[in-house]
């Protein structure tokens, strides 16, 4: 049996080959899936696919008509996929429900850091000679209130980094964290994080009550001086509101590894292109903004155990096994466990 891997970059293809070893053969393609990319599935039962494949409903009624009876998510959101629709059609569809929290966490405070020190702009600077300080000037963490908004593993981990600094801790989640809980953390309201926190950092999942989280009003109850990472979901931040805020001349920084409209973007080189969004293009000519390409999850560790997870859910899937990382499958309703 062949698998088809979409958006496969070109440090995970020997992994996921030698993973899927002795097991299936597996096709590895760098383009993702979409509209137009669908129909190279046909043919294939089981196709694997990126965080950032466009899975909506006519996208799977082109994979049903081509033979796909499974599609093995290397990611943990689902956001992009349809699942009604999925369900409707009777596919299988599994993800990775979890990874390396690390990655993640320890990439947030990279973004952090970097716009807080203004590394980026240093970098330029010293590869041209210019040894300068004018416009570097950063100031330390210690002491400071870091707001976490979601405490679960990653947010967890981001925590526990951020106690090493000596900051004051500040939650937000439905339920809370005792080992964040144990570390200091208080846990307040939304509103509350955000008008007292000088670093806030987003480690929530995108689901329809979490899309733009912080939007206008939000965004404008924060400290004129904060600094906002972004490593979740790119949704949860409004980003037209966000550069109005930013031509105000707000936020020390601001981080981002995640974009709302990144399909299509992130994950491909454009760089001899003409970049039609016109708000990506405004964020990324602030110099207190950092945009990264949606790569805090690739390390090593994590994206091995991405792998790891997806042949599992596929095995899992010949087997006749619905395992725990099972979004639907056939005759059981999308998002049940």
């Amino acid at each position: 049996m062949q698998i088809l891997a979409f958006g496969v970059q070109t440090d995970e293809k020997p992994l996921i080959e030698r993973a899927f070893a002795d097991r299936h053969q597996v096709r590895c393609l760098d383009v993702f899936m979409n509209g137009d990319t669908a129909p190279i599935a046909a043919g294939h039962e089981v196709v694997s696919v990126s965080v950032n494949a466009e899975l909506d409903a006519d996208v799977l009624r082109t994979l049903a008509a081509g033979g796909t009876r499974m599609i093995a998510q290397r990611a943990t959101g689902f956001n992009n996929i349809d699942l009604d629709a999925a369900a409707g059609l009777g596919f299988t569809v599994a993800r990775v429900s979890s990874y390396s929290p690390y990655s993640v966490a320890e990439f947030a405070w990279t973004l952090a850091m970097a716009v807080n020190r203004r590394i980026v702009r240093a970098a330029r600077r010293t590869r041209e000679f210019d040894f300068r300080l004018d416009g570097l000037l950063g100031r330390d963490m210690h002491g400071r209130t870091v707001g976490v908004v979601g405490t679960g593993k990653i947010g967890e981990a981001f925590t526990r980094i951020a106690h090493g600094f000596g900051m004051r801790l500040l939650g937000w989640d439905i339920a809370e964290n005792p080992a964040c809980r144990a570390l200091g953390m208080e846990y307040t309201g939304l509103p509350e994080l955000l008008a007292q926190s000088d670093l806030i950092s987003l480690h929530v999942p995108l689901l329809p009550q979490t899309h733009h989280l912080l939007g206008r009003d939000a965004l404008r109850s924060m400290k004129d001086d904060a600094i906002l990472v972004n490593s979740s979901r790119g949704g949860l931040v409004d980003a037209e509101a966000l550069v109005d805020e930013l031509k105000a001349g707000r936020f020390t920084g601001v981080g981002l590894d995640v974009y709302e409209a990144e399909a299509g973007l992130f994950y491909q080189d454009k760089s001899l292109e003409v970049i039609a969004d016109d708000t990506l293009v405004r964020l990324m000519s602030f110099s207190n903004v950092l945009v990264s390409s949606h790569q805090a999850y690739y390390t090593r560790e994590a994206v091995g155990q991405i792998i790891d997870t997806t042949v599992r859910n596929i095995d899992d899937y010949f087997a006749g096994r619905v395992g725990e990382n099972v979004l639907t499958a056939p005759g059981r309703p999308p998002g049940t466990r």
